[in-house]
């Protein structure tokens, strides 16, 4: 299917600045200098050690402005990624209680908290947030949103047949059904326009913390390793899971903020469609997957975990600098 539009060109992102001698290391090689990169010692989920990460892995996606594309295979580089993933996924498993019962998992992502003062970022959106903390939650969002489905894409070849075929039936609606206007990054880029932000891929990354990257960096750390192909999976069961309801109270938010439909096209979106990729997660991906693979089981609770871990890390940054009047983001606020 053709697009109704013309799409803008394609441009990779500019280099971010360095925060810390590690992600230093790294952009520095990216430049083409010399691969130098010590990470001992280094915060696992701090701002130097997630954003030499992220650099790392977007050489896989749209890669840098100026960026030799080679370097994607560099393998002093792949070593230096190597120990970064290490050194996170040490981290995750130190901070996230293993367990296999991947049904038990998958019952409590469905069980909805309820009552007036249930806490969550999009519970408090749509209470009583402002316009701005509104946009600076799409700023995080846009991280990841603005290539919605891609990292999840990687497992594609690492599954069996009939998981592999019901993951692509919601991969296809992510990308929009075949019709590029649809795509999720597309309607997602939408919003951040009508909210008067910059929708160029990776804009903000200078704007967000640690926290941010991390939830992303875990996606494409996942896909990219064959070895956590179920915890890939596990974390797009945790998103396809519990996205409708969050969805639908953002929606709530934006109308209660005055915002226009092409703000509130992307998340009203996912109310309906992520309610019918529940089912097919369920039924299509994970059973045939265990049924295929059961020691795949820890893994998959593994991922789910680690995302909810990382989502709470994120959530309470913001509700607690929202909470004191201050901004969530690094450096200047989006504006009111």
């Amino acid at each position: 299917m053709l697009s109704a539009t013309v799409p803008p060109p394609v441009t990779s992102p500019s280099l971010p600045r360095p925060r810390g001698p590690v992600s230093a290391a790294v952009l520095d090689a990216l430049r083409g200098g010399p691969v130098r990169v010590d990470v001992s010692g280094a915060d696992p989920y701090g701002d130097d050690v997630q954003l030499a990460l992220h650099c790392c892995y977007e050489l896989h996606y749209r890669g840098f402005d100026g960026v030799d594309d080679d370097l994607e295979w560099d393998p002093a580089l792949l070593a230096v990624r190597g120990d970064l993933e290490r050194l996170f996924l040490a981290a995750l498993r130190a901070d996230v209680e293993a367990g296999a019962d991947v049904a038990a998992e998958v019952d409590a992502l469905l069980v909805e908290p309820v009552g007036p003062d249930v806490g969550g970022v999009s519970h408090h959106l749509r209470r009583d947030g402002e316009l701005w903390q509104l946009r600076e939650y799409v700023v995080h969002r846009s991280i990841y949103h603005l290539k919605e489905a891609d990292p999840q894409a990687w497992v594609i070849p690492r599954l069996p047949g009939p998981a592999k075929a019901a993951l692509v039936t919601v991969e296809h609606d992510e990308y929009g059904g075949g019709d590029p206007d649809r795509m999720h990054a597309r309607l997602f880029a939408d919003m951040m326009r009508e909210l008067g932000l910059d929708d160029s891929y990776g804009h903000y990354v200078d704007s967000v913390p640690a926290e941010t990257l991390a939830e992303v960096n875990l996606m494409s750390m996942c896909g990219l390793r064959r070895s956590l192909r179920g915890a890939l999976v596990g974390q797009f069961a945790a998103v396809e899971l519990t996205s409708s309801p969050g969805s639908q109270r953002l929606v709530r938010a934006m109308r209660r903020l005055g915002c226009g439909p092409a703000a509130i096209a992307f998340y009203d979106e996912h109310v309906e469609a992520d309610a019918v990729h529940e089912q097919i997660i369920r039924r299509g991906v994970l059973g045939p997957l265990l049924a295929a693979e059961p020691g795949l089981a820890a893994d998959v609770v593994f991922g789910i975990r680690a995302y909810l871990h990382l989502g709470d890390r994120l959530g309470e940054r913001l509700l607690d600098c929202w909470s004191r009047g201050a901004s969530s983001l690094r450096g200047d606020t989006v504006g009111a």
